[in-house]
């Protein structure tokens, strides 16, 4: 009976990360079919990457350019290979349910920090990072939030300012699932980098790599950690 439950499992798991595989293509090839029919877009996305081994060996020597670590719900679990995998990043985002000031802690004293406070973290973390966080990051204008939706169902807190006042690239987390999708009316693009952490109905990891380079977002990346 132990064998059977464990097989169940297995093949549970392995229909699972086909399932995340196979959305993420999906919502890239619509983003690139999306870019076709817009020449004047700036938003680029590379193909999917899967890395479980090795990361680049070229250091980022374009200035104008940053490369960019996006994880999110780690709910107080920092998993060691993150580190390796965001080791080139200029900056690492984290878009809320941190879980504990030992995590963020860690992730400020590795790289330029910065982050969102989620429904789960607690009075410390959300004196220490805003519910919103709207920047410039080169010439993108980002909005990052924990809970905001995605395009088609923006979460009503944030329905209306998006919609009069749009990002380019609006970055949330909460549903632990990985999305990389554009919004055609709003012209932006949304990603929600799943979950990293243990916590939660997920049962692959992952994490988004990225860079602006100008107005561009280009050579995406979706990175799976793994047991």
């Amino acid at each position: 009976n132990n064998a059977k439950y464990c097989q169940c499992i297995s093949r549970r798991v392995r229909r699972e990360r086909r399932g995340l595989i196979i959305n993420t293509l999906r919502s890239l090839r619509s983003l690139r079919e999306s870019l076709n029919k817009n020449k004047n877009a700036t938003i680029w996305a590379a193909p999917l990457q899967h890395h479980n081994t090795t990361t680049p060996q070229h250091h980022n020597t374009n200035k104008q350019m940053k490369r960019i670590g996006l994880l999110s719900d780690t709910h107080s679990y920092l998993d060691d290979k993150i580190f390796k995998y965001f080791d080139e990043c200029d900056e690492v985002w984290h878009a809320g349910d941190l879980g504990s000031i030992k995590l963020a802690d860690q992730l400020e004293a590795f790289k330029p920090f910065k982050a969102v406070y989620g429904n789960i973290d607690g009075g410390e973390l959300r004196k220490r990072y805003p519910l919103n966080w709207r920047f410039q990051c080169e010439e993108v204008d980002v909005w990052m939030t924990h809970i905001g939706g995605y395009p088609g169902r923006y979460d009503k807190r944030v329905r209306e300012d998006i919609r009069a006042n749009p990002p380019r690239l609006f970055i949330t987390g909460h549903s632990h699932i990985l999305k990389v999708m554009p919004d055609k009316k709003l012209n932006l693009l949304h990603i929600n980098p799943g979950a990293c952490g243990n916590y939660g109905f997920h049962k692959v990891k992952t994490l988004i790599r990225f860079s602006i380079d100008g107005a561009n977002i280009k050579d995406l990346q979706v990175i799976e950690l793994g047991d």
